[in-house]
């Protein structure tokens, strides 16, 4: 049976409607997106989802962004403070893996708004169909991270914690989260970030390449976002991490 929440998807959707799949829409059926690296491909995998929320993504994430940086309380944190959420918000969560962030989005929106959570891993997406509760402003929707297939500036900010280096058009990504967004609607990533001290950073682009992750430049990314339509672009670094956040003009 189809949600109030997957109704309101339904709206947004640029395109033939996707099919109702186990408690989300799939608008990728039998294809697939690519998954151009290893932790991709990890994604994608029964077991990982199991321990995702709870270990696997803050140890990775202590990892890379060292011990001063952030918790994920304080990404989550972060991302409230940036995207500006309130009531009757519609934010879409881009690799939203089992649906922590697209939770918590929707908790603020409240039901006269929207939190989609996007992802292309069959058990991210049932894991997260699962842990969040009956009637809550929350929809997901299988489909491809790069080229989500909402209409033209339908939504009023865009997520995508942890999961643009492992993208494999990076670029049109971007390109598509301007492309979605209203004007003057918000964006807030996080993402790698090479260390501007060499040797060092020449080594982070490498162990990237060799795991399947673009490792960006300080610069790269905000010459990025402003080539996409972005402006007031602001970064925070910690390790070998970025938090970025940026308004759609």
């Amino acid at each position: 049976m189809t949600t109030a929440a997957q109704h309101r998807l339904l709206d947004l959707i640029d395109g033939p409607p996707p099919k109702e799949a186990d408690g989300y829409l799939d608008a990728l059926g039998e294809a697939d997106a690519p998954a151009p690296g290893l932790t991709q491909r990890l994604m994608r995998t029964s077991a990982l989802p199991v321990v995702y929320e709870r270990y696997w993504r803050p140890f990775l994430g202590r990892v890379a962004k060292g011990l001063a940086g952030p918790s994920m309380a304080g990404e989550h944190r972060f991302a409230q403070r940036k995207l500006e959420l309130r009531r009757g918000s519609i934010v879409l969560d881009v690799a939203c893996g089992t649906g922590g962030f697209t939770r918590a989005f929707g908790a603020v929106v409240g039901p006269e708004g929207l939190a989609i959570g996007l992802d292309a891993s069959l058990p991210m997406l049932a894991r997260a169909v699962r842990e969040t509760p009956a009637g809550a402003a929350v929809a997901y929707l299988r489909a491809d991270a790069v080229r989500p297939p909402l209409r033209d500036g339908s939504v009023d900010a865009v997520c995508c914690f942890a999961a643009l280096h492992m993208f494999a058009e990076p670029e049109a990504a971007l390109g598509s989260f301007s492309r979605i967004l209203k004007p003057g609607g918000a964006l807030a990533l996080l993402t790698s970030a090479r260390r501007p001290v060499e040797p060092v950073g020449t080594v982070d682009a490498v162990v990237g390449r060799l795991s399947g992750q673009r490792m960006f430049g300080r610069r790269e990314l905000r010459e990025l976002l402003r080539a996409n339509g972005f402006t007031d672009v602001a970064a925070v670094y910690a390790g070998v991490t970025q938090l970025v956040a940026a308004r759609r003009t």
